[in-house]
């Protein structure tokens, strides 16, 4: 299950760089457009490698600039054209592929399989544009996806949009619900874990809205606007929390849990015990045999102008936060690098805070 989702991830990462390579408003993608709309299909290669000239029959040198004119005018001849590792220059043109037959492939058409069989092959971007169904596909190693109307984008990177919306609200107020148990020393692992579950849903959406946004292009500003003021600091504020909650809140081990959340399959998430062992705990009764309080480093990041130091310093100096709520400003004050004007300032900034969140939480 782990080497599946490892390479899930390895795909994704991939096909968001072949996205950003052809996203509406490169010149690459322009010059797609134009031999899409000439209808007279295409075979282009990215990159020239000797693993590419091998398979190479004919044609002829170009070594030219890339232009979409060039390209499109090109592709009135039958052969392929093959492009720079950057695609910024048309080195061959009128080529033919000759790949290893025994490579399987699950297209049809003669243009389609040599695209995909390159691909394999060499492990370059071969981009391939259909005559007749006016689609432009793309193949690397044994990636393949078809690129779609910019209408049809838009539409469903409007629907994600809409879900994340959602999402932000159910999440913000589970959040809101947290800190008021935290600030009554009532919190069990069941509310944290449902936290640490929206967060990382509202993360998974925001990462497909960000593939739309990408595939769009300079279409995509508005999109992308709007999915930042969504998620906000979404991303940092469930770092804290597993810095709050997770057994070992060292920043190596944290990296490991947001690397180990990322990898769960929707139903590990939404299992609690399991969610639970990858904070560090072998099951809820240890939890509940420890003791479950946060440390505190998500609160005191709200107090505006300190520095993650002196966080750091309160944290290892009370080891919870109903500790530090209850310490009186010379205790506070005796901690490394907090003078008296800042204790007081931590002690207001803690009250307005607990006092915000039962506001928050009423409504």
């Amino acid at each position: 299950m782990k080497e599946t989702k490892d390479k899930e991830q390895q795909q994704q990462h991939t096909m968001n760089q072949l996205l950003q390579m052809v996203a509406p408003g490169t010149p690459f993608r322009d010059g797609l457009e134009n031999v899409l709309r000439a209808k007279t299909g295409g075979l282009i290669v990215v990159g020239c490698s000797p693993e590419i000239m091998e398979l190479v029959d004919g044609g002829f040198s170009i070594n030219c600039d890339f232009t979409p004119n060039y390209l499109y005018e090109l592709a009135k001849m039958d052969g392929a054209i093959i492009l720079s590792e950057d695609a910024k220059r048309i080195l061959f043109a009128n080529t033919q592929l000759i790949p290893d037959p025994h490579i399987s492939s699950i297209e049809t058409g003669i243009r389609h399989r040599t695209a995909e069989r390159v691909a394999k092959q060499t492990g370059k971007l071969v981009v391939s544009i259909s005559q007749r169904r006016n689609v432009i596909t793309l193949y690397q190693g044994s990636l393949r996806y078809s690129l779609k109307e910019i209408g049809v984008i838009l539409t469903k990177a409007n629907q994600a949009i809409q879900t994340l919306e959602k999402y932000r609200a159910v999440y913000s107020q589970a959040l809101t619900n947290l800190s008021a148990l935290e600030f009554e020393e009532l919190v069990t692992m069941h509310e944290v874990a449902y936290v640490i579950q929206r967060a990382e849903m509202l993360l998974r959406i925001k990462m497909e809205i960000s593939r739309y946004v990408l595939e769009l292009g300079n279409e995509g500003r508005l999109i992308s606007m709007q999915m930042v003021e969504l998620v906000g600091s979404a991303e940092e504020e469930a770092r804290l929390l597993l810095k709050d909650y997770a057994r070992d809140p060292s920043d190596e081990k944290i990296k490991e849990i947001q690397s180990a959340l990322k990898k769960m399959t929707s139903e590990e998430l939404l299992d609690t015990a399991h969610l639970i062992r990858v904070l560090g705990y072998a099951s809820i009764n240890t939890v509940a045999e420890d003791g479950f309080m946060p440390r505190g480093y998500r609160m005191l990041s709200k107090i505006p102008r300190l520095p993650s130091i002196i966080i750091h310093n309160l944290v290892e100096r009370f080891g919870a936060f109903p500790h530090m709520m209850l310490a009186s400003i010379e205790e506070l004050d005796e901690v490394d690098g907090i003078g008296e004007v800042r204790a007081r300032s931590i002690k207001e900034g803690l009250k307005r805070i607990q006092e915000q969140v039962f506001i928050d939480r009423q409504i």
